[in-house]
Parts: structure tokens; sequence; C-alpha cells
């Protein structure tokens, strides 16, 4: 079993998710984060005066998922989330231990 985590923007949720559930994949976790990679923030501009925003708004998918299909699932996300700018984010695939349901203890990918 794998974790594979996404940081994306937020506009290509929908699309992210979207394109998970055609593949089978039943469960996400998403979170609201903050962070920058190499575009490292921007200027704006609030009642005339300038301010730099050093960390920009961003979405953190983790989805628990079979190592058969850890593919499928880094291709889905990167089609869906791709823009072709800077910032579109990162994958991180990771290896899973043990997952339990709490609910039921079923263990192991029956638990995902």
């Amino acid at each position: 079993m794998k974790m594979v985590s996404a940081i994306i923007k937020p506009f290509k949720l929908d699309e992210v998710r979207e394109a998970l559930s055609s593949i089978g994949v039943q469960g996400i976790t998403v979170s609201e984060v903050k962070g920058f990679g190499r575009q490292k923030g921007h200027t704006e501009l609030y009642r005339g005066a300038e301010y730099v925003v050093d960390f920009l708004p961003k979405i953190k998918m983790e989805v628990a998922v079979p190592s058969e299909t850890v593919d499928q699932v880094i291709e889905a996300i990167e089609n869906a989330a791709r823009t072709g700018k800077i910032g579109d984010g990162k994958i991180f695939v990771s290896p899973l231990e043990h997952v339990i349901r709490i609910r039921t203890g079923e263990t192991g990918s029956d638990a995902i």
C-alpha cells in the first residue's frame, strides 16, 4: 500500500477529485495549506501599500491506495492538476505500513 500526497492549486481540486473518482479511488483527505516553491510568493497592492505574500494558498490531498494502482493515481492527478504554469504543485509517494478501519477493525487493503 502507498500514501499519495499531492500539493495542488485550489481551483484544480474538483477536476482532480473527478479524475480520481473515475479510476475508482473512493476516499481522499483534503487540507487547505500555504506554501511556496520556485515562484517564491508575489507582491500585492492593498490600500495603496505594496506588500509581499510569501506563502500562497494550496490544497494538500492525501490518498491511500493499493500498490498496484499508484501509477494510475499519479497519472490522474498529474493530468487533472496541470496548468503548465509555475506553481502547479508536487506529488509525493510514501510506503504505507499499516491501515486499520476503526469502525470494523479491518486491516490492510480491506481497510482502504
